[in-house]
């Protein structure tokens, strides 16, 4: 039986077994971008100390991020279309080197320009998302999209889980190690950074080369159509799955992200564990380990299990966790804020798959509201930061609590979606 889905954007030349190194080349680009993200959990105490910034203020780094995302992304979804995937990833690459590279400038010239890196930064890693996520999902059954989807997401997840370990090593007051046991001037501090992110351009930048020069399969969109806009207007009010998709992508990326975001903070808390800046960056790595961990297992299980049981199981278990980080203190808030990085594991790629179920050829028009969607992780953060500056830090975690009680009902709601045995 031939998928709707597939229909709409299609590799040429090759066959389920011939899609393996595609698959490998594309899942190097989620582990950058995994890396790149996961660096702003460690960013943003570090120059709230720096510039004495409020957690509003501070949240402006995400604000600007994952603001690019709603921005970017159907301009993305048009640049795509005309160049290709393959041109498009490399550009892509190419837009978030320069933004790694204007950190140098930055550091010397106040936290605007900071704000600015990120913005170019997470262009480029919008242009990589829309042209990736689709790409994962074309290579290979339909039935098993979830899956793929959940593997490369594994290794983006080993991407954010190394980054805050490094960035407190390399960047953090207590971890950098040229001036280990000395205090360092606000200036040094902000300059810090200069060091990994050029070490960050140089590696994307070898990356667009690797993505120019290898051959990767073609994608078309059978049956394009035009205007973009009215198009995707009409695609959300006619498939509800889609529009319920995109709520919950907005609401899982910015709980996830507010979580990371506030983490460092949190176990600095006296009442849950006291932690200095650059020891509680080593416990934000286990965080998105969690994640990581729980992908592989992920890909394992819901070749068998309902992607949408799955889901709602996973945010059942993060609601449950959360609750207790906000009413707990000590080593059992901090472990269990810790560990719901374990249940986030699956959401976005089974929540992103579930959306694009069936939408034929506008499944690219499909993808490119998803990753607007990801603007949640701009405004999620902010909406935390707002509340923890009126009624306290932990409190404040209600906000991606209730993030989670909206993907509790998404999954729920299309636990059913797959019974027409298109799953394994």
């Amino acid at each position: 039986m031939e998928h709707v889905a597939s229909a709409a954007v299609r590799p040429h030349g090759h066959t389920e077994g011939g899609n393996t190194v595609p698959l490998i080349i594309i899942t190097l680009l989620f582990f950058m971008w995994g890396l790149l993200t996961s660096l702003n959990d460690v960013l943003i105490p570090h120059l709230k100390s720096i510039y004495t910034l409020n957690y509003v203020q501070a949240m402006l780094v995400q604000f600007c991020f994952f603001g690019a995302y709603f921005i970017v992304s159907l301009p993305a979804g048009m640049l795509i279309k005309k160049i290709g995937y393959q041109r498009g990833a490399v550009t892509g690459l190419v837009i978030a080197a320069a933004g790694c590279a204007l950190f140098f400038p930055a550091s010397m010239n106040g936290y605007a320009l900071f704000l600015l890196a990120f913005f170019v930064l997470a262009s480029g890693i919008t242009i990589l998302q829309v042209a990736a996520n689709p790409y994962v999902t074309v290579l290979g059954e339909p039935a098993t999209a979830s899956s793929r989807l959940t593997l490369t997401q594994a290794f983006n997840s080993l991407g954010t889980t190394i980054a805050p370990a490094l960035g407190g090593f390399l960047i953090l007051t207590e971890g950098a190690p040229a001036i280990a046991g000395l205090v360092r001037s606000k200036a040094e501090e902000a300059a810090a950074v200069q060091g990994p992110y050029l070490a960050l351009a140089a590696a994307l930048l070898a990356l667009a080369v690797l993505f120019a020069v290898v051959r990767l399969p073609k994608i078309s969109h059978a049956g394009d159509d035009s205007g973009a806009v009215s198009s995707v207007q009409t695609g959300v009010l006619a498939h509800r799955h889609l529009l319920l998709g995109a709520i919950g992508i907005f609401l899982y990326v910015g709980g996830e992200v507010s979580i990371g975001s506030f983490l460092i903070n949190f176990l600095g808390e006296a009442n849950i564990a006291g932690l200095s800046n650059g020891a509680a960056a080593h416990y934000v790595s286990y965080y998105w380990g969690g994640a990581m961990v729980g992908r592989f297992i992920g890909f394992a299980v819901m070749r068998y299990i309902s992607p949408g049981k799955a889901l709602a199981f996973n945010s059942a278990a993060s609601i449950a966790l959360i609750l207790l980080a906000i009413f707990g203190h000590g080593q059992v808030a901090m472990w269990s804020i810790i560990a719901v990085g374990l249940f986030n594991s699956i959401m976005f790629p089974t929540i992103f798959s579930m959306a694009l179920h069936k939408l034929g050829k506008q499944t690219g028009q499909g993808s490119g509201i998803l990753c607007m969607a990801i603007v949640g992780g701009a405004l999620v953060p902010f909406a935390q930061g707002l509340l923890a500056d009126t009624i306290g830090l932990q409190l404040s975690f209600f906000v991606p609590a209730a993030c989670y009680v909206f993907i509790l009902y998404f999954g729920l709601k299309y636990a059913g979606m797959y019974n027409d045995k298109e799953t394994v």
